[in-house]
């Protein structure tokens, strides 16, 4: 979304004015939603937006006889959601919720998060290609995560919701969402540096899936490389995670044990792809101000216990993160200060997860993994 023309007071002015609105057909109203403060919606707009924005059509009906203007939308709570629009789904209203906070900071001057830009159908079919896990497709699909929701899902949220029951499957992608994060949900710095490696065996940070099974064929080791499809093995795991070692991609590539010399040559390659860049990763974090990267921290981070916040509902404590781009001078020691909960004069976000919210370190995708064995996935 164009977040710049949101704050435009004259585009505004020629949309809004005179009741114009009204003349609008569905498309226009769609780029009314995406240029003007959602305050200013009338209830064309709205129904416009939760249509064609949020791919909700199922609920047009409910909105357009309960939502009539955008200020509305701004106050909905979770109940209002479930009871007054009919959305049932879990996971549709936490979308809602997400994208309503999102907007809600829009008001306040803020710029629109760019993991709204990344829109259901990206997630489903380009993103999870890339972390190399398409076969859950369906799944994301269904559910409608987009950009946002992807930076609220949490291990149980996979398991629940998504049906995803593979330990190694849900840090895959969990650390997917941790690269995401660390380049602030921008799809197009993501896919820069992707071209830039992708006939040169450097940043592997940023590696699709098929990227490391290219390297994988690269290094001479085409003959085991097929066994990495649909394995969730991409650039992220490799860096991120320093449990994931020469054993773990040995395994997953079907290398059997007894090739020694096989596995040595395995060992040297990573040995020299991956020398420097856990460095680098860790001072991308640091210029970032998001302090160090929590899977750097532990020699164990690929299990995670249970949440120790009983009080909060499944749902309601999914929602732990924010996708925001930190500021400038965000340091770790004023990050861990900050509340970083959504605004406690709105209603959109039950009491109990706003008094709750955890600091940034712990809300990390990854915060408190163990090692899990990759077995040949």
């Amino acid at each position: 979304m164009d977040s710049d023309n949101l704050s435009s007071p004259t585009r505004r002015s020629l949309s809004l004015s005179d009741g114009s609105e009204d003349q609008l057909d569905r498309l226009q109203q769609v780029e009314l939603a995406r240029t003007t403060h959602m305050s200013q919606w009338r209830a064309g707009t709205v129904q416009a937006w939760l249509e064609v924005v949020m791919a909700m059509p199922m609920y047009i009906r409910t909105c357009s006889e309960n939502v009539k203007s955008g200020r509305v939308l701004l106050g909905l709570t979770d109940e209002d959601l479930e009871l007054g629009l009919g959305v049932s789904s879990v996971m549709h209203r936490r979308k809602l919720r997400l994208a309503i906070e999102d907007y809600r900071d829009a008001e306040n001057g803020k710029e629109l998060s760019k993991a709204g830009d990344l829109d259901h159908h990206w997630v489903a079919k380009a993103w999870l290609s890339d972390v190399g896990l398409p076969q859950y497709s369906q799944a994301f699909h269904t559910h409608l995560v987009d950009g946002r929701m992807l930076n609220s899902l949490t291990r149980h949220d996979l398991e629940r919701y998504l049906n995803i029951t593979k330990k190694f499957h849900q840090v895959s992608l969990l650390l997917g969402i941790e690269l995401l994060q660390l380049l602030s949900f921008d799809k197009e710095v993501l896919q820069t540096r992707r071209i830039q490696c992708e006939h040169q065996n450097e940043d592997p940070l940023v590696w699709t899936s098929h990227r490391v099974i290219k390297w994988i064929r690269d290094v001479d080791l085409k003959e085991f490389a097929d066994n990495l499809l649909h394995s969730g093995i991409h650039g992220a795991v490799i860096v991120l995670d320093p449990t994931f070692n020469t054993d773990a991609m040995a395994t997953a590539l079907g290398i059997p044990g007894s090739k020694h010399m096989v596995r040595r040559h395995l060992d040297e390659e990573m040995k020299t792809l991956l020398d420097s860049v856990r460095t680098d990763a860790k001072m991308d974090y640091e210029r970032l101000g998001l302090g160090t990267p929590p899977a750097l921290l532990r020699q164990n981070s690929l299990s995670r216990p249970p949440s120790s916040n009983s009080r909060l509902t499944d749902d309601e404590g999914s929602l732990r993160r924010r996708a925001v781009k930190p500021p400038s001078g965000f340091s770790p020691k004023n990050r861990n200060g900050r509340d970083l909960s959504c605004h406690s004069n709105y209603g959109s976000l039950p009491r109990e997860v706003r008094d709750h919210t955890p600091t940034r370190a712990e809300r990390s995708p990854i915060h408190g993994y163990s090692s899990i064995e990759v077995t040949n996935v």
